[in-house]
């Protein structure tokens, strides 16, 4: 873990910025490879990222796991965090103060790891990154916006209410890291403005 990493961790679980601090167990910062091409970008930690202090160990955290090995990789070859590193009470999405809050530790973490795709989980981190909504009529879509690609797809999390969703997060996956293989590689690729 690099030293401006390790740094923003530690202020991150010190934050008392907003008022899910006062609720929080844990302050949840991103974790991962910081040498990876991808970061994925999620809402917000739920009850068992709270309790741990990680992101996506959950539930939703395994789907990804999942998700992830499908594709041919592991948690440790990418780095996840979310819009808010703090769960909101009862699960309840993250209000624009909330968000706002966190924002500057979300541009940290992309400044330090700068990636070269970041992938958009659910329709709060789309809504929040790229003023998007409709993620199912979006996702599989890739978006440059200030020189950054980002690649939108379903939060995992969706999966737990239907599980049709689950083929469709392991081939976006494919997909990405299809995408960023071509980045890689100098290929042009398909980019929606």
């Amino acid at each position: 873990m690099s030293d401006e990493i390790a740094n923003l961790r530690k202020t991150v679980v010190s934050c008392i910025s907003c008022e899910l601090s006062k609720s929080r167990t844990n302050a949840v910062p991103g974790s991962g490879s910081v040498k990876t091409g991808v970061v994925f970008i999620g809402e917000a930690p739920g009850r068992t990222e709270d309790i741990q202090g990680m992101p996506f160990v959950g539930t939703a955290g395994k789907i990804l796991s999942e998700a992830l090995l499908y594709a041919g990789f592991t948690r440790e070859d990418v780095y996840i965090t979310n819009i808010v590193k703090c769960r909101p009470p009862d699960n309840r999405r993250p209000n624009k103060q909330e968000m706002d809050s966190c924002n500057g530790y979300l541009q940290k973490e992309i400044e330090i790891i700068r990636p070269k795709i970041i992938c958009v989980l659910g329709n709060t981190a789309f809504g929040s990154l790229l003023n998007g909504n409709e993620i199912t009529k979006n996702r599989g879509k890739i978006i440059k916006r200030n020189n950054q690609l980002y690649f939108v797809t379903i939060h995992p999390a969706a999966i737990i209410y239907n599980q049709d969703l689950r083929q469709v997060l392991k081939d976006d996956l494919k997909t990405l890291f299809d995408i960023l293989d071509k980045i890689k590689k100098g290929i042009p690729i398909d980019i929606n403005e």
